[in-house]
């Protein structure tokens, strides 16, 4: 039984498509069933240790610094918004409920939650008051903001990229967020 030969038949691509689309159903309903255990807590105001704020992914993700320090205020399309390392936009998920993530597995692969290490510290234009932490279920401490927990799009490569915005994924909406730590949305969605 040969198991490559090297070339691609339309037999070969037609199982690929089949398999690929399975697979995908598969980790997006093991992502959706995963609860988090949260104790919330506020952020410090500067003069503390930064915090080290990186994609969940950023070993493997060469475009986002994992020594990145804080939140600060970027500019967008949709106007100020909150970004996170390396200037990217961060982004809420709505199927969220309070600080209990509902993004694991494949969901947190395409929408890496912001981590953090340590207090984390407000930048530029972020209001202190409204920066926390929340405990995901492995352990390790999502930041949020506003009372969302925040995550990266891995659609979005470099500052000002806000693909992600209005996306409808993993069973909700996402949305940037706002200086004022409430979502902000496309006009008419």
């Amino acid at each position: 039984m040969t198991i490559w030969s090297g070339k691609i038949t339309s037999v070969s691509m037609a199982r690929w498509r089949a398999a690929v689309p399975l697979a995908a159903a598969v980790l997006a309903a093991a992502a959706c069933s995963s609860t988090a255990s949260t104790t919330p807590t506020r952020a410090s105001t500067a003069g503390t240790s930064p915090a080290q704020a990186s994609p969940a992914g950023a070993a493997t993700s060469p475009s986002v610094s994992a020594a990145a320090a804080a939140l600060t205020v970027g500019t967008s399309t949709f106007g100020a918004i909150i970004t996170g390392a390396g200037g990217r936009a961060v982004y809420l998920f709505e199927k969220d409920k309070g600080t209990a993530s509902s993004c694991y597995g494949a969901c947190a692969a395409a929408w890496p939650p912001v981590l953090v290490t340590g207090t984390p510290v407000a930048g530029t234009g972020v209001n202190a008051s409204l920066l926390g932490t929340a405990k995901r279920t492995a352990g390790s401490m999502q930041l949020t903001y506003g009372g969302f927990l925040l995550y990266y799009f891995a659609g979005d490569s470099k500052p000002g990229d806000v693909s992600g915005e209005g996306s409808q994924a993993f069973g909700a909406g996402w949305d940037l967020v706002s200086p004022a730590g409430k979502k902000v949305e496309k006009p008419g969605s």
